[in-house]
């Protein structure tokens, strides 16, 4: 049992046996025995492996059961099997120590994920995929503005929403997995907000369109329409740019991605796709983005990072009913005991006693 948790800490550290070995100064022989059950750790072994991995002791005992199924990587061809590991081994880290916090809630609060009533059976082009992506905005209430925490919007709608610093270089796209029969989408913790919110509204897409799309179209391009739909509705890309445009300016741009935290790029993409900016003008406009290397890093100020707030939220709130106690909160958290104290008691009206 022990052996299996140190194996899979190390996978999501992305250390070798030899590295981890050296971090915790035990020998790579010794840590093989201990991953294999051949042998068990002493209590000053363990101390030092959870501060080489990152993890807290309590971590060695917890009860794994958690299997990602229907694992979907974005953009992973190139990458080694390590890094694959690391992935898969940060987001199962994760996945358990949310399904430990639902274990001491006598009620969840988040209904299962389900795909309201009424979406088409069949689309024969992505045009159509502009109605689906309106179906669920109608559903969910959204109405037509920009949504403003597209993590929470999906979390309140049942999707595990995750963030990884293993998921970081311009080679992935996310993963989106299940977990006992819910969606899970992971992002990496350090992209840009408009990266990661497209990327949720891609996986969403994928969700949304299983099973319904004309075997001539591509499911990937699908998602894609599917997601800038969903962030920036045709509707309100009319209102915002007209109906038939020559260009468009790059300031005009960076001030729609700021509004609607969907890229420069992926507003290109809408204006074309809804015959606002005609195709030569699309190809000209494109041709720029990649000259100026703007694919990779767009000009101007980056849209600020989404941050779960579901789990953290429920920790507290088991904290607060005596579900848990204060180490075992800190433990979900990934937190030592004296931060998450200094977490919980953060005097919110500090400043405003200061002034009378």
């Amino acid at each position: 049992m022990i052996g299996d948790r140190i194996h899979q800490a190390r996978k999501a550290a992305g250390l070798s046996m030899r590295a981890l070995g050296e971090k915790a100064g035990i020998s790579a022989m010794a840590i093989s025995k201990y991953e294999n059950n051949k042998s068990t750790p002493s209590s000053s072994v363990m101390l030092s492996l959870a501060r080489a991995l990152g993890v807290r002791i309590e971590y060695f005992f917890r009860v794994s059961q958690v299997e990602l199924k229907e694992v979907e990587y974005r953009k992973h061809s190139r990458l080694p099997k390590k890094v694959l590991n690391q992935i898969e081994g940060d987001v199962i880290e994760q996945i358990e120590r949310y399904l430990e916090l639902e274990e001491f809630l006598p009620v969840s609060p988040i209904e299962p994920f389900s795909l309201p009533a009424g979406l088409p059976e069949h689309i024969e082009n992505y045009d159509e995929i502009e109605t689906v992506s309106g179906k669920i905005r109608q559903a969910w209430q959204l109405g037509s503005n920009p949504i403003p925490d597209l993590i929470d919007t999906l979390e309140e709608r049942g999707i595990k929403v995750f963030r990884s610093y293993a998921l970081h270089g311009n080679k992935f796209d996310g993963l989106a997995a299940r977990v006992n029969g819910t969606p899970v989408i992971v992002v990496g913790r350090d992209w840009p907000g408009d990266r990661q919110r497209f990327t949720l509204a891609h996986e969403l897409g994928h969700l949304a369109l299983a099973g319904r799309l004309a075997e001539h179209l591509d499911e990937e391009l699908a998602a894609n329409r599917f997601a800038g739909a969903l962030l920036a509705p045709a509707s309100e890309v009319i209102k915002e740019l007209g109906y038939q445009r020559k260009r468009l300016e790059l300031a005009e741009l960076c001030v729609l991605k700021a509004a609607y935290g969907l890229s420069m790029q992926g507003w290109l993409y809408r204006a074309r796709d809804l015959g606002v900016l005609p195709q030569v003008r699309f190809q000209e406009m494109w041709h720029l983005f990649v000259a100026k290397g703007w694919r990779k890093q767009e000009p101007g100020p980056e849209y600020k990072p989404e941050d779960p707030k579901l789990f953290k939220q429920l920790v507290f709130h088991a904290c607060a009913e005596d579900l848990i106690g204060e180490s075992k909160a800190a433990e979900l958290l990934g937190k030592s005991l004296s931060e998450f104290r200094t977490i919980r008691n953060v005097e919110f009206c500090e400043p405003q006693a200061a002034n009378q």
